[in-house]
């Protein structure tokens, strides 16, 4: 059995995990503190949910960060080359959350770009599941449509990884191309928060692509 190791025990940790556990994969929780690690896994009730702190070892070979953007930088480079040989998994949008005006990365970058430089040699980051909100994914539809999750990657292996992650878990997987196309994703991520007043869903939308 694989493990998933995410760092994050808010929304989005707890509903990555769930879709992970039904996918059949092990997951290790690590958050701000041991203490709400140990909560968000009593929450999920299963034998295959290990957790701890922030900074302990790292047991997955995908590694998802569950974090806001500010939040993910910093534990990327705390582990440092602890993380080399893994798959980073980075499902940031990086909002300014003072204004909610728009994305706080460099222009012609991305979150994932960012990341991936502040990573130690060997690493590989993939941009997924951050045009997904965490109320849907639990259920891993809306509106009986499975949900989409657009990936990215530079690294054919790595997105191959996520992408197996994502169709055991119940969703559809798509390649969106190299690392690059992170920037187009965070905009529609971005988008997609933004238009949540207009159309009255309170976070329960998807982003699909029907054909």
């Amino acid at each position: 059995m694989s493990t998933v190791t995410i760092i994050g025990t808010g929304n989005m940790a707890r509903s990555v995990a769930v879709r992970a556990l039904a996918g059949g994969y092990r997951v290790q929780l690590l958050g701000h503190s041991n203490e709400k690690a140990q909560q968000l896994a009593a929450d999920l009730g299963s034998d295959a949910v290990m957790a701890g702190a922030s900074g302990d070892p790292i047991d997955g070979d995908l590694v998802v960060l569950a974090l806001w953007y500010d939040a993910a930088l910093p534990v990327v480079q705390q582990y440092g080359d602890a993380l080399a040989g893994k798959t980073i998994v980075d499902i940031t949008n990086p909002v300014d959350v003072s204004t909610f005006d728009g994305l706080v990365t460099p222009a012609g970058s991305s979150a994932a770009e960012e990341i991936a430089k502040a990573a130690p040699a060997g690493a590989n980051v993939v941009k997924a599941f951050n045009t997904t909100f965490a109320g849907t994914l639990v259920p891993g539809q809306v509106a009986g449509q499975q949900l989409d999750v657009l990936v990215a990657a530079d690294d054919a292996e790595a997105k191959q990884a996520v992408l197996a992650l994502v169709e055991a878990a119940g969703l559809r997987g798509i390649d969106a191309g190299p690392l690059r196309r992170a920037r187009e994703l965070e905009a529609l991520g971005f988008l997609h928060m933004t238009v949540q007043e207009s159309l009255g869903t309170n976070y329960a939308s998807t982003v699909k692509l029907l054909g």
